[in-house]
């Protein structure tokens, strides 16, 4: 199975709701893109699909709107705490950005992940 990969209008638009901070890295995964603040991934690009990493209680809240999903990488994978958005809301990047802001919120408070270079004794100068 191959994974899907966005396309350039996809990235661009991944990259505008993404709020702008130097402690926010957008890098590449898998072929796609995630945004990650500490270490933890908040969001990311799956082929045109945008996802959000959230609470239970938030993450509940959001798969009562209309289109949403749990965001499912492979068939009967689906990613504990993350939803996908309706398609829809490509029209309504507010909306996205408002759960993004929530993402943010929640995961700020998550212990902070080392990078693989941390993890093997280097350090940043």
């Amino acid at each position: 199975m191959s994974m899907p990969n966005p396309d350039e209008e996809s990235k661009v638009f991944f990259s505008s709701v993404i709020p702008v901070d130097p402690l926010i890295e957008i890098k590449p995964m898998f072929g796609n893109i995630a945004s990650f603040l500490n270490g933890n991934m908040f969001a990311g690009l799956f082929g045109s699909t945008i996802f959000v990493r959230l609470p239970e209680n938030d993450l509940l809240r959001l798969l009562e709107e209309e289109g949403a999903a749990e965001f499912s990488p492979m068939p009967s994978r689906t990613m504990k705490e993350y939803v996908a958005f309706p398609e829809e809301w490509r029209h309504e990047p507010e909306k996205i950005q408002e759960w993004i802001q929530q993402s943010i919120k929640w995961v700020e408070t998550l212990p902070e992940k080392l990078s693989a270079k941390k993890k093997k004794g280097e350090t940043n100068i």
